[in-house]
């Protein structure tokens, strides 16, 4: 990590504590999107990386799931969404912020992707049980934990019978009960949170990060229980 990376991490990470504490902890995400497009500087996102994230490229390319109505929250800048659709999924992807999803159709002007703006604590209804695989990457992590059973089990309603949710996340262990953040990392326990509503947990895994020293990621595959 370099100099410019810390530092923009350390200032996310003050403006989402500032957001929590004014009961708003979703208010900051635009401003951040929004000051890094005037400065043509995507990289001052700190959990953007110009490219699909390397756990699920890992997990997609082990698991090979067909290709299915994918959903893509908190979708950022598109790449992972992109790369769902390079592979044959009928994606739709949202975000929070207006600033991203612009961004997101500038960035890929002939996709196939379907990009909206959403709150995942205030889905369409439409979307409830729509979607065969939902991807999770780093979104619930940025919110405080109080918000944490709510917005997992808001994910997992999306899913549809016989489907799965992918969710990758950085990791604490359990003991740890009042981590710094934002992130808020997950501990093993709350990430059984995604399990509600029928889903059933599929695999658990922890991960070295080969990239953030000290750093480990979780990634866990949750699935509906199909219709009989």
């Amino acid at each position: 990590m370099d100099e410019r990376e810390r530092q923009c991490r350390i200032a996310a990470s003050r403006a989402g504590r500032r957001a929590a504490a004014a009961g708003d902890s979703t208010a900051w995400f635009d401003p951040l999107y929004r000051a890094a497009r005037e400065a043509d500087a995507p990289a001052d996102i700190p959990w953007v990386d110009q490219r699909p994230n390397r756990f699920l490229m890992q997990w997609l390319d082990r698991a090979m799931p067909a290709p299915c109505r994918a959903c893509v929250v908190g979708c950022g800048l598109g790449d992972d969404a992109e790369e769902l659709a390079r592979r044959g999924f009928n994606v739709t992807a949202f975000d929070i912020s207006p600033t991203a999803i612009d961004w997101c159709r500038e960035r890929h002007a002939a996709t196939a992707v379907d990009y909206a703006v959403a709150d995942f604590n205030n889905l369409p209804a439409a979307w409830r049980g729509a979607f065969d695989l939902v991807v999770e990457v780093y979104n619930v992590q940025a919110l405080p934990l109080a918000e944490r059973a709510i917005s997992s089990a808001a994910l997992s309603s999306l899913v549809a019978r016989g489907g799965r949710l992918v969710a990758v996340c950085r990791g604490r262990s359990d003991e740890e009960s009042d981590p710094k953040g934002p992130p808020w990392p997950f501990s093993p326990k709350e990430m059984a949170l995604f399990a509600t509503e029928g889903m059933t947990e599929e695999s658990f895994e922890i991960i070295d990060d080969p990239d953030d020293e000290g750093v480990v990621r979780f990634l866990g595959v949750y699935r509906r229980v199909p219709a009989d």
